[in-house]
C-alpha cells in the first residue's frame, strides 16, 4: 500500500468521525473513488444514498429503528402469509365458506397469494444467475435471518414457495411493465436442476436468497411497480458492497441495510422502469434523448455519423442508464463507477455524462465502422476483462480471462473524461 493511499484512506477516516458529516467534502473525497478497507465504501455509501443521517449522534438509535422496521416487514410480508397458505386447506369448511383458490375477490388471500407467486418467480429466475462468474452469490451469508430461518416457524419460506408452487409454472413472459404471462403446461419440468446450484444444510441460506427476500419486500411495499426485470442488478453490488464489508457490526445488518438504501436509489431511478412515463420529461426516453444531445454539444461529427447510420440512442442506452452501467463491466468496476456515480449531487445527470464519454472514448471505432461493426460494438457488454479480479477486495471472482467487447478497460479513463465534460459545460 502506497504512502499516498495510506493517507487517502486517513483523510477518509477524518471526515468518517467528525461529529457532523460535511457533506461536501465527504463528495470530493468519494468522487475518485473510495477505499475498501476498514468497510470505508460501504459506509460512505449508506450516507451518499441518503440512508444514514449526517449527525453521527443520531446513527445508533436511526439504525435501531430502521433495522425494526425491515424485521418488521419481513414478518407481515413472508413470515404470515407463509403461516396463512400453510393453514389454508387444513380445514374444509375455511376454505368452501371464507375463501377458496378460485376466489375472484381481489381481497382474497389465495388471489394475492397467486398474483405475488408470479412476481417472486421472475424475481427468483433473476436472482439465481446474477452474477454468475461469481462464486459469491451461491455461497451462504455469514449472518443468515434467524427470523425466517427459525425452526419454530412451520411456514412457506420464499424458496420453497418457488420450488413447491402449486402453478408449476414454467415460463415467465414479461415486458417492461411487469408479469404479463404465466404459462402452465400440464407436465411440470425441474426447473432448477440439483447440480446447478449447492444444497446448504439446514440453517443456512445464500447470499442469493437474500437479495431475492430485497426484491420481494420491494415489490410487496411498491405494487405501482413491484418488480421489473433488471431491478437485480441494481441491488446486487448494493448487498455485495455491505455484506462484504470487513466491520462485522456491519456486515451483519447487510440486508436491511441493502433494502433502505437500494430504496433510496429507486425512489431516485424508478421512473425509469414505469413505461407509462417513458415519454414525459422524467421517463427513460427523455435520458436516452439526453445522451445524444449530451453528444451533439461536444462531438458534433461522431453524433452527426451515428445520426447517418441511424443507430438511435435506445439501441444501446437504454440498458446503461437503467441498470447504471451494471451490465457493462465487471462488478469491481461497476463499483468503481457507483463511487463517483453516488458521490455526485446530480448522479443521474453525471451518468448521461460517463455515457457521453463513452462514446468519445471510442470515436475512432465509431468513424471507422459501419452500421452493422457499430451496433455490435455498443450492444456488446463488457463482461470480462483481461485481468485477474483482485481476491482481497472481491470475494467469490473466478480468474476468467476472455475478450472483451468495450475498447476501454480502465474506468477511470472513462470517469476522467466524464469529469472533463462536466467541468465544460
Amino acid at each position: 500500500m502506497s504512502v499516498a493511499y495510506k493517507n487517502r484512506i486517513q483523510d477518509f477516516k477524518v471526515a468518517l468521525t467528525e461529529e457532523n458529516i460535511h457533506l461536501k467534502t465527504l463528495r470530493e473525497l468519494c468522487f475518485n473513488g473510495i477505499p475498501f478497507e476498514g468497510g470505508i465504501r460501504a459506509l460512505c455509501w449508506k450516507i451518499l444514498l441518503n440512508y444514514l443521517p449526517l449527525d453521527q449522534t443520531r446513527w445508533d438509535s436511526f439504525l435501531k429503528k430502521e433495522r425494526e422496521v425491515y424485521s418488521q416487514f419481513l414478518k407481515e410480508m413472508i413470515i404470515q402469509p407463509g403461516i396463512a397458505k400453510a393453514n389454508l386447506g387444513l380445514s374444509r369448511e375455511d376454505v368452501t365458506m371464507e375463501d377458496h383458490p378460485l376466489n375472484p375477490n381481489p381481497e382474497s388471500r389465495w388471489n394475492t397469494y397467486f398474483k405475488d407467486n408470479e412476481i417472486l418467480l421472475q424475481i427468483d429466475k433473476d436472482v439465481r444467475r446474477l452474477y454468475p462468474d461469481m462464486a459469491f452469490f451461491q455461497r451462504p451469508t455469514d449472518y443468515p435471518c434467524q427470523l425466517i430461518l427459525d425452526p419454530q416457524n412451520d411456514y412457506e419460506t420464499l424458496r420453497r414457495r418457488v420450488e413447491q408452487t402449486t402453478l408449476k409454472a414454467q415460463t415467465v413472459n414479461r415486458n417492461r411493465s411487469g408479469v404479463t404471462n404465466v404459462s402452465s403446461p400440464g407436465k411440470s419440468l425441474n426447473l432448477y436442476p440439483s447440480n446447478e446450484y449447492e444444497v446448504l444444510p439446514n440453517g443456512s441460506e445464500a447470499h442469493w436468497e437474500v437479495v431475492e427476500r430485497i426484491l420481494f419486500i420491494y415489490a410487496k411495499l411498491n405494487p405501482g411497480i413491484a418488480y421489473v426485470q433488471g431491478m437485480n442488478e441494481i441491488v446486487g453490488p448494493i448487498y455485495y458492497t455491505f455484506a462484504t464489508d470487513p466491520n462485522s457490526q456491519w456486515k451483519e445488518h447487510a440486508e436491511a441495510d441493502t433494502f433502505f438504501c437500494f430504496t433510496n436509489l429507486m425512489s431516485e431511478n424508478r421512473d425509469n422502469f414505469i413505461k407509462s412515463l417513458d415519454d414525459s420529461q422524467c421517463g427513460i426516453t427523455y435520458k436516452m434523448e439526453s445522451v445524444y444531445s449530451m453528444l451533439k454539444e461536444k462531438d458534433q461529427e461522431l453524433y452527426l455519423k451515428l445520426l447517418e447510420q441511424n443507430i438511435k440512442p435506445q439501441y444501446f442506452t437504454f440498458r446503461w442508464l437503467t441498470l447504471l452501467l451494471s451490465q457493462e463491466f465487471l462488478l469491481p468496476d461497476v463499483i468503481r463507477i457507483w463511487d463517483t456515480l453516488f458521490s455526485d449531487q446530480d448522479r443521474f445527470h453525471f451518468l448521461i455524462l460517463v455515457c457521453c464519454a463513452m462514446l468519445i472514448l471510442i470515436r475512432d471505432n465509431l468513424l471507422a465502422g459501419d452500421f452493422t461493426v457499430n451496433m455490435r460494438l455498443l450492444q456488446q457488454t463488457q463482461m470480462r476483462h483481461n485481468k485477474p479480479c483482485d481476491k482481497v477486495i472481491f470475494i467469490g471472482c473466478k480468474n476468467i480471462n476472455k475478450k472483451k467487447d468495450y475498447p476501454i478497460s480502465d474506468v477511470h479513463t472513462i470517469l476522467t473524461k466524464a469529469k472533463e465534460l462536466q467541468d465544460n459545460s
